[in-house]
């Protein structure tokens, strides 16, 4: 997880006027039976698709993050985080994505290790442009048993249900680029070498092959399955999606889950906006179990997953993807 650092007279006339009355309003039946026809046609007026926010299923995120906490501490190059990565493929090839493992070794303090962020993509020869990521790995602890269900579990749990949810709207789902990080926790100290393994790696291919301009933005979730959820936006957060992200949970009436945290947060979306691609943080920081042996699924409710998640897709759904 992260660390610390927006009137006629006459009869003639009055004919004339009844006559004219008549063709307008035949005019105006057959416009609206026109614009009606058009709408029953539209595959926006069907309710169920254009709110994809009421699909959003806490309890499927739920069980997302259960199943990874029963595969136990997932830090990087261990046997649970490969057992994770086959689930999450499995689940995002099930609802209709394709999965590109992007594999990369880095140095740590531990030595080399080996890396896989999962990158999953809607439809063949069109180009995304916006990120909604998670990271799925948990920190490393030599004398803990870590699973991190807040942290990197509920996030990559919304994730989950969000490419469920996106799925049966193609139109929208392959405008968005779902990344799953691996390595965002730190071995030591969070700095510009330790910590953020995967979403650095992301970005600077990103860079390097000139496409940071194909996204407009993105979205980050990290820790957002509290039971008592507040989630603390950085200051430094994008000031166009901070307004959107707070205006959809205005609409939802939601408003009173969502605030700025008092100082700036190191995380997964600063590579992100490092090379120019403003990604908003939903990151719910005031947690006392983070990293420690506490941070199980009982400290988690389906209800703050599904907040984070009906927000994060009405977002996406009205503003980002549209």
């Amino acid at each position: 997880m992260a660390t610390m650092i927006c009137n006629a007279s006459s009869a003639h006339s009055g004919c004339l006027r009844t006559k004219r009355s008549r063709v307008a309003a035949g005019i105006w039946i057959a416009f609206a039976f026109l614009v009606a026809c058009d709408r029953a046609n539209s595959p926006a007026s069907d309710a169920n698709q254009e709110k994809i926010w009421e699909q959003f299923s806490g309890e499927k995120a739920l069980a997302h993050v259960q199943t990874m906490v029963n595969f136990g501490p997932r830090p990087p190059a261990s046997e649970a985080i490969e057992k994770t990565r086959t689930y999450l493929t499995h689940q995002l090839e099930s609802f209709g994505w394709k999965v590109e493992r992007q594999s990369f070794a880095d140095e740590t303090s531990r030595g080399k290790i080996q890396f896989v962020n999962l990158i999953a993509t809607f439809a063949n020869g069109s180009a995304p442009t916006f990120l909604v990521c998670s990271h799925y790995d948990t920190k490393t602890f030599d004398t803990a048993r870590f699973v991190g269900a807040n942290d990197g579990g509920s996030s990559t749990g919304v994730l989950l249900e969000l490419a469920r949810v996106l799925a049966p709207r193609p139109e929208l789902a392959r405008k968005a680029e779902l990344v799953f990080f691996d390595g965002e926790e730190a071995y030591e100290a969070f700095t510009e070498t330790d910590g953020l393994y995967g979403s650095r790696f992301f970005a600077k291919q990103l860079a390097a092959q000139d496409k940071a301009k194909q996204f407009r933005g993105g979205i980050l979730f990290d820790m957002v399955g509290d039971r008592s959820l507040t989630i603390t936006l950085p200051p430094d957060s994008p000031v166009e999606i901070a307004r959107d992200i707070f205006a959809s949970a205005d609409a939802l009436n939601l408003r009173k889950h969502f605030t700025y945290f008092d100082r700036d947060i190191m995380d997964d979306h600063t590579p992100l906006n490092e090379i120019g691609i403003p990604t908003i943080d939903l990151i719910d920081f005031d947690y006392p179990p983070w990293h420690t042996p506490g941070d199980t699924v009982d400290k988690l409710s389906a209800e703050s997953l599904r907040i984070t998640g009906v927000v994060a897709a009405h977002y996406l759904a009205t503003r980002a993807l549209k």
